[in-house]
């Protein structure tokens, strides 16, 4: 009897099999997505063809035009992904009247930005009473605090006596965050407002998700996460997230203690303090913690944005920074500070229009068509579409056509506001910091522009300039009182 000795398995046949099944569903998967992205693009081409558009390439659409912001806003371009509209008629602003926010790539975060149906209006009804005009009046001497401790008048005095131009956009940032800090009158968040780490770690996500919406080999969650660019957004969210989380540990620790109660009750009731009490909503920790993130992320940068565009076109203007700072000192007249019933006489006109329209810190809200809709020419767009509105230009949005002769309303100037009933529940805190700044910058400073300097916009989620915002500072004619102004 003979027994061969070639006799062990040979897996190897098995193994090819499973290797070609495992091609041939890629393939097939592949195939797929490819037929679906050009039926998309089809669908796109028919729901655009009556509307005036730049020729598109096949392959790549317009995403390569997306980085060019400045011209973006007079343009009418397709995106892959989604179609982006920017108004060339009066007539079609009306498609942004929506209330439903169409943003996955900003999750994995869910604060009131993109939340929606009842959790929206439950988080929504849970905060707006922090930011009542009668809640926030013990926060304006804290404004020119930050103003003073921040941002000047000590280092721009000296800029000025240098006759140099700088850049603001820093310095204002820091002012914009410190009013936060402060608002909260915790030492946790004054260390939060000087640690570097996170303030870099907000700016690199800024950077990375609008980077990833202009890149469409990034819109895939489970290809961007295998990335470089997508393990630096995990780097950077957990290190934004560990301070957030460090700050409310610090928070649920002072409220067990009886002193911190008693002071708590000895002053006004912030933001922070109402969601720590919360548990009755049935807010969870992930809440709290994209409440907190909401707040100082996008509290900042808006803030930041519009008071240095606001400077920027004041000093391209010279005339109407005038009017302002003859304004701001008529009201002043001999006194040495404002009070919160004043705030609303002054600059209201100039901030609407030069935030909401000139220069609007975050210019760009997806919004997505629940229906179709016929524009007053005869041109329509189905249900389905990503809505996104750029233009600023004053011919196509005149303030005089948003509402009746003599009405006075705050979204007579929001031109492009894709909000509607998502209104921002912290406009009035924001605004009021925004004007005590810009009041004391203008009675101590008059602003020029550096010729020498070229402003260029980048698109981070917020409106940022690629090269900062360079302006010359000087002493006003005629020179301000000497006195230190403060609000109260």
């Amino acid at each position: 009897m003979s027994v061969s000795g070639l006799s062990p398995p040979r897996p190897l046949g098995s193994v090819s099999g499973f290797l070609q099944v495992a091609s041939l569903l890629s393939l097939v998967l592949l195939l797929l997505k490819a037929a679906q992205l050009y039926l998309r693009r089809q669908w796109l081409l028919k729901a655009f063809q009556e509307f005036p558009c730049p020729p598109s390439p096949w392959l790549y659409g317009h995403s390569r035009e997306s980085g060019r912001t400045q011209e973006l806003s007079q343009r009418l371009a397709q995106v892959w992904g989604g179609v982006c509209l920017a108004p060339g008629s009066k007539g079609w602003g009306r498609i942004v009247w929506t209330d439903q926010p169409s943003a996955p790539i900003l999750s994995p975060g869910k604060g009131l930005l993109v939340l929606q149906g009842p959790k929206w209006f439950q988080h929504l009804k849970l905060l707006t009473p922090d930011f009542h005009y009668d809640v926030l009046k013990p926060f304006v001497a804290l404004f020119a605090d930050s103003t003073h401790a921040r941002g000047h008048p000590d280092k721009w005095e000296e800029k000025a006596c240098e006759d140099k131009s700088f850049d603001i956009f820093c310095d204002v940032g820091h002012v914009a965050l410190d009013m936060l800090m402060k608002s909260s009158e915790r030492p946790s968040l004054s260390r939060l407002c000087r640690d570097s780490s996170y303030y870099h770690a907000v700016c690199e996500l800024t950077l990375l998700t609008q980077q990833r919406i202009e890149s469409f080999q990034y819109h895939n969650d489970f290809i961007y996460w295998l990335t470089s660019h997508g393990r630096r957004f995990l780097r950077a969210c957990q290190v934004a997230h560990d301070h957030t989380d460090q700050v409310i540990r610090e928070w649920k620790a002072a409220l067990q203690d009886e002193k911190e109660q008693e002071n708590i009750r000895n002053r006004h009731l912030d933001f922070l303090d109402t969601l720590l009490r919360a548990r009755a909503e049935n807010l969870s920790d992930t809440d709290l913690q994209s409440k907190v993130n909401t707040f100082l992320l996008a509290g900042q940068h808006t803030t930041t944005g519009g008071m240095s565009w606001l400077l920027y076109h004041l000093a391209l203007n010279p005339e109407h920074q005038q009017r302002c700072r003859e304004e701001i000192r008529s009201i002043l007249r001999d006194r040495s500070s404002i009070t919160w019933d004043q705030l609303g006489e002054f600059l209201s006109t100039i901030v609407h229009q030069g935030v909401t329209a000139i220069g609007p810190p975050v210019p760009s809200l997806c919004r997505e068509l629940s229906k179709p809709i016929t524009f007053p020419g005869g041109c329509s767009l189905p249900a389905g579409l990503c809505i996104l509105s750029l233009s600023s230009s004053w011919r196509l949005w005149d303030p005089r056509d948003q509402s009746d002769e003599g009405q006075q309303h705050f979204f007579k100037y929001l031109f492009l506001s894709l909000a509607v009933c998502r209104n921002c529940v912290r406009q009035h805190f924001a605004m009021a910091g925004l004007k005590l700044s810009i009041a004391l910058i203008l009675l101590l400073f008059k602003v020029t522009p550096d010729p020498t300097s070229t402003l260029v916009f980048l698109l981070q989620i917020i409106l940022k300039p690629k090269h900062g915002v360079h302006l010359h500072l000087k002493k006003p004619t005629p020179p301000c009182p000497d006195q230190s102004y403060s609000f109260s």
